[in-house]
């Protein structure tokens, strides 16, 4: 059940999506994903024959990372595991970043799949870093969030705010997720502002764009933008098209849409001023 602050949309988006924060259930994903691809995994604590694999990692861990002598490190696999598991449980967020990134740098070669695999976790529970080329980067910066919780709070135009606060719930909502209605509620948002404007409640968004030009306080070239935008969720297997078969989506089709809704909400709002 949701907490009373997720349900009144009291938690400020820098914390749902964790940009310079990590929660126990991301730490726990991200160290679960580490014990399934590689702690647990054939010959890396333990191998019959020959030495184990997490000797040499180890070992280049102590050297590299961790900057220690390879020396103190704890007698038997199982000792050394168990110290790896305390450290990745007592750092600060950050610096299980820069854990899981020298990891998927040593098993680059071995586990290609390994920087695929955290990205998913890193998705799932609304990271906002992803693996590109083999290094952590920002999908969203702290501006765009920022924006995007100022957006959320803004109780002058309601409706528009209730489009966006939907889109974002629906896009936030970690265990099921619905990106294909979170992009029609973005979508949404810009509708609703965009009636406002052009002071027509029952204008579809071309017609109200269009009035919004007319006055001057649109550039044709945004509104074309804007529009080729919004026809890639009208066409014939676009968001609003009633399918049977829903589009393949993923967290960043949803993630575009409500940054770039948000920030066109906000642009029509400054018309009004």
């Amino acid at each position: 059940m949701k907490s009373f602050s997720q349900r009144k949309n009291l938690k400020p988006v820098l914390e749902i999506i964790q940009a310079d924060s990590m929660n126990i259930d991301l730490r726990n994903s991200i160290w679960n994903a580490l014990d399934s691809a590689i702690w647990t995994t054939k010959g890396f604590a333990w191998a019959q024959y020959g030495e184990a694999e997490i000797t040499p990692f180890s070992q280049i861990l102590w050297f590299d990372y961790f900057k220690k002598p390879i020396d103190s490190r704890p007698d038997g696999n199982s000792k050394i595991l168990e110290e790896l598991r305390a450290y990745f449980f007592g750092c600060k967020w950050f610096e299980v970043y820069d854990f899981i990134e020298f990891v998927v740098a040593y098993y680059e070669r071995q586990k290609p799949f390994l920087a695929e695999y955290m990205n998913q976790i890193l998705a799932r529970e609304l990271s906002a870093y992803r693996f590109v080329s083999g290094h952590l980067t920002d999908i969203m910066d702290t501006q765009e969030l920022e924006m995007l919780e100022q957006a959320l709070g803004d109780s002058k135009f309601a409706g528009v705010t209730a489009h966006l606060r939907r889109g974002f719930e629906l896009y936030a909502d970690r265990k099921t997720p619905d990106y294909r209605n979170s992009i029609k509620e973005s979508i949404s948002s810009v509708e609703a502002m965009a009636r406002i404007v052009a002071e027509n409640p029952k204008a579809t968004l071309g017609d109200a764009l269009k009035i919004i030009e007319k006055r001057g306080l649109l550039h044709p070239a945004l509104k074309d933008g804007f529009l080729k935008l919004y026809g890639y969720t009208s066409d014939e297997g676009g968001i609003r098209h009633a399918m049977l078969d829903e589009p393949t989506l993923t967290p960043a089709d949803a993630r575009y849409f409500l940054l770039s809704c948000t920030s066109f909400v906000n642009y029509l709002k400054a018309q009004l001023t």
